[in-house]
C-alpha cells in the first residue's frame, strides 16, 4: 500500500498528543477526586467494575475516528498490475549451432522454444510481438503485431544455423520497431514503447559488434532484456569430438547494461519460463494505484457513529 498525499500522515502527532492529554487528564481527575472525597464517599461515587471502561468507550472511538479521517486525507492506494494497451516487443533467439548442446534437456533450442512459447502465452492480446531468428546473419521471421499463431509457428520452426551474430539481431529487432511504428505513425498514432527480448548462449563471432547495436539501441530509447542460455560446461559435438560451447554471460550482462535492460541467466528450461514470466511480467504490464480512500472514510465516519452513540448511552451526553 501506498499514500497519494502522505504528508498528511503527520497529523497522527496531533491525535498521539490528543491521546496522551486525555491519558494524564484522566489519572489527574482520579488523583483529584481521591484527594477530595473520603474513601466511603468515593467509593460510593466512582463507577463499579466493570463498568469503569465506559467512560472509556467514547474517547477511544472518537480518536479511532480521528485516525481513520487523518488515514483518508493521505489517499491510501494500492498497487494493481494492468496491461498494457499498447507496446512492442522483439523476440531475438539466437539459433546459432551451440543451441544444439544437450546440458539442457533435449536440448538448448528446443528447451528455449518451450520457454518461448510459453512467454508468448501470458502477453496481453493487445501487445505488439514480433520474431526475429540470428546466427550467421539476422533474419525478421514475424513483424510486429497482435497475431500470436504467427509468433508461435515461427518460434516452433526456428533452424540452427552457423556462427553468432547478436549484433545483426538487435539490429534487425530494431528496424522490426521502426516498421512497426511506421505503422502507428499512418494511423496518426505515436509509436508505442518498445522492448527486445534477447536470448543467446555465445559471443558474437559474425557480422557488426554488439558495441554499434548497443549504440543504436540505446539512441532509439528500446532497452534490450537479454537471457544468458546454457551452462558453462555446454559441450557441442563436432566431427566425433566435443567442443565446448559455455554461455558467455559477460557480453549479454554489457548488452543489457549500455541499453538500460535488464540482464537474466537461465541454466535449465525451468529457469529459462521463471526469466520469461518476469520479463512478461514487467514489459506486458504496468503497475497503477488504485485509491481506496472511500474505504477508509467510510469506516471512520462508522466509528463516529458509534463513538457518539457510545457516547449518549453511557453518559447522556455527546463526546
Amino acid at each position: 500500500m501506498s499514500f497519494l498525499a502522505g504528508h498528511w500522515l503527520w497529523l497522527y502527532l496531533l491525535v498521539a498528543a490528543l491521546l496522551v492529554a486525555y491519558i494524564v487528564v484522566s489519572a489527574r481527575r482520579r488523583v483529584y477526586a481521591a484527594r477530595l472525597s473520603s474513601t466511603s464517599v468515593l467509593a460510593s461515587v466512582l463507577p463499579r467494575r466493570p463498568q469503569w471502561w465506559r467512560r472509556h468507550v467514547p474517547a477511544a472511538l472518537l480518536l479511532l475516528t480521528l485516525a481513520g479521517l487523518v488515514f483518508s486525507l493521505a489517499r491510501p492506494a494500492r498497487a494493481e498490475r494492468v496491461p498494457r494497451e499498447r507496446a512492442t516487443i522483439i523476440l531475438a533467439i539466437d539459433v546459432s549451432n551451440s543451441m544444439a548442446a544437450t546440458d539442457i534437456a533435449p536440448n538448448r533450442l528446443e528447451a528455449a522454444k518451450q520457454g518461448a512459447e510459453a512467454f508468448v502465452d501470458q502477453l496481453p492480446p493487445r501487445i505488439n510481438l514480433g520474431l526475429v531468428s540470428f546466427a550467421g546473419s539476422a533474419t525478421v521471421l514475424v513483424p510486429a503485431s497482435t497475431d500470436r499463431e504467427s509468433v508461435r509457428a515461427g518460434i516452433r520452426g526456428l533452424q540452427l544455423g552457423p556462427a553468432t551474430a547478436i549484433g545483426e539481431g538487435i539490429f534487425a529487432s530494431l528496424q522490426a520497431i521502426n516498421t512497426a511504428g511506421k505503422r502507428f505513425s499512418d494511423a496518426g498514432q505515436s509509436p508505442p514503447p518498445a522492448a527486445i527480448v534477447l536470448l543467446s548462449d555465445g559471443e558474437t563471432t559474425r557480422g557488426r559488434p554488439n558495441t554499434q547495436a548497443t549504440d543504436a539501441a540505446r539512441q532509439a530509447h528500446v532497452p534490450v532484456d537479454t537471457i544468458a542460455y546454457g551452462t558453462s560446461d555446454g559441450t557441442l559435438d563436432v566431427g566425433g569430438q566435443e567442443v565446448p560451447v559455455p554461455v558467455n554471460e559477460q557480453a549479454l550482462n554489457e548488452i543489457a547494461d549500455q541499453t538500460e535492460g535488464s540482464y537474466h541467466r537461465a541454466a535449465t528450461g525451468d529457469e529459462l519460463r521463471s526469466v520469461y514470466k518476469g520479463l512478461g511480467s514487467s514489459i506486458g504490464y504496468r503497475t497503477e494505484y488504485r485509491e481506496i480512500t472511500t474505504w477508509f472514510l467510510g469506516l471512520s465516519l462508522a466509528l463516529g457513529f458509534l463513538a457518539a452513540a457510545s457516547s449518549l448511552a453511557f453518559a447522556s451526553r455527546l463526546p
